[in-house]
């Protein structure tokens, strides 16, 4: 069971990171989950699941550094919100029998600010810097010399009397964590010694970190139950849990607490989140997608006028999972549904939109 403790999608415009904060399929972090991870987060690589091809090079990084007796290279995770970000950079600190220092890339607004920070590291700490692709350009330079260096030039004064005061920096590990890598400038990117990026989750691994939460929350669940609730979650541990813990809810409240594929199901009916984990928020653009339109194409702006959202939130926050689950396709003329919407809604397209279709996706 592996997720981050940090907030929602940093890049996406407020509104629509406020929209995702309040649904039950979010990826983001509220107050709730922040409480409840830190009771489930791992806490170290082999209790991890999933993500082997990162667990593997990050053992073999964190097991070299420790046989010379030296600081762990620089680590840039990165990956979708939910994954595991955070936790692989607690596992980190604990691999290394180091303290480890959270901050994010927005909470550094100035050089001053990230001096202040390395300044008080202590040798071998871990520094984890969340969206670190939202930093500041003048800390972001900083940071450069800190990593390869361990050194900064702290400017005293101003103007053609001002003067640089080197500051050497006990060794310290950087582990940066970005949902949007592409924005990093290459001369950052260029001085983490390890990179990973992190996958969504198959079914079958979502179900390991359901059972092992529901270990741990002492919820009783059986293997069909599992996979339901696995099979929702969208490939994030995140929701996972989230799931998990108000289908157990249901059960407390409707059955005798055991949590069955049917008890499941019913749950996560109530809470309007189907078998593909779409929401009413993702089945609302959908329909009105198919219903409305044809189909498609259509344009973004008409779209969210249709389902009484703002442009941003379809675009932010319901269109990134539709894509992914090739229910939904962005094309130059607009937003065109698939042959998997039409079958998931259970709707038969119309004979021209049928041809249209058939045009733009080779069927």
């Amino acid at each position: 069971m592996n997720w981050d403790e940090t907030g929602p999608e940093l890049d996406a415009p407020t509104g629509a990171a406020g929209f995702d904060d309040d649904r039950l399929v979010g990826a983001g972090a509220d107050g709730e989950d922040t409480a409840v991870e830190a009771a489930l987060r791992p806490k170290d690589l082999e209790e991890f699941v999933g993500q082997e091809k990162v667990r593997e090079q990050l053992d073999l990084v964190l097991k070299a550094a420790r046989a010379r007796g030296a600081t762990a290279d620089h680590v840039l995770l990165s990956g979708a919100p939910g994954l595991g970000k955070t936790t692989l950079s607690m596992i980190i600190a604990a691999e290394m029998n180091a303290p480890i220092r959270i901050t994010s890339g927005p909470a550094i607004q100035h050089a001053g600010d990230l001096a202040a920070i390395l300044s008080s590291l202590q040798e071998g700490e871990v520094l984890f810097l969340d969206e670190i692709h939202r930093m500041s350009r003048p800390a972001e330079e900083m940071l450069y010399m800190a990593m390869e260096d361990f050194r900064v030039d702290v400017i005293v004064g101003k103007g053609p009397g001002a003067t640089a005061i080197p500051l050497e920096l006990p060794p310290f590990t950087l582990v940066g964590a970005t949902t949007r890598a592409g924005l990093l400038p290459p001369p950052l990117r260029d001085r983490f010694g390890f990179t990973g990026h992190m996958e969504f989750y198959a079914p079958a691994e979502l179900e390991r970190v359901v059972h092992r939460s529901a270990g741990l929350l002492d919820v009783s669940i059986d293997t069909a139950g599992a996979a339901e609730i696995a099979g929702r979650s969208r490939g994030t541990p995140r929701i996972a849990n989230r799931l998990l813990r108000r289908v157990r809810d249901y059960a407390q409240v409707k059955a005798d607490g055991v949590i069955d594929r049917e008890i499941a199901g019913a749950a996560l009916k109530v809470y309007e989140v189907d078998a593909r984990g779409l929401d009413r928020l993702d089945r609302a653009v959908l329909g009105a997608l198919l219903k409305l339109f044809g189909g498609g194409p259509v344009g973004l702006s008409t779209l969210a006028v249709a389902v009484g959202e703002e442009r941003e939130t379809v675009e932010e926050v319901a269109e990134p999972f539709l894509v992914r689950e090739g229910l939904l396709a962005r094309t130059p003329r607009g937003r065109v549904a698939t042959p998997a919407a039409w079958a998931h809604l259970g709707l038969v397209p119309p004979q021209h939109g049928a041809k249209g279709q058939a045009g733009l996706f080779g069927a």
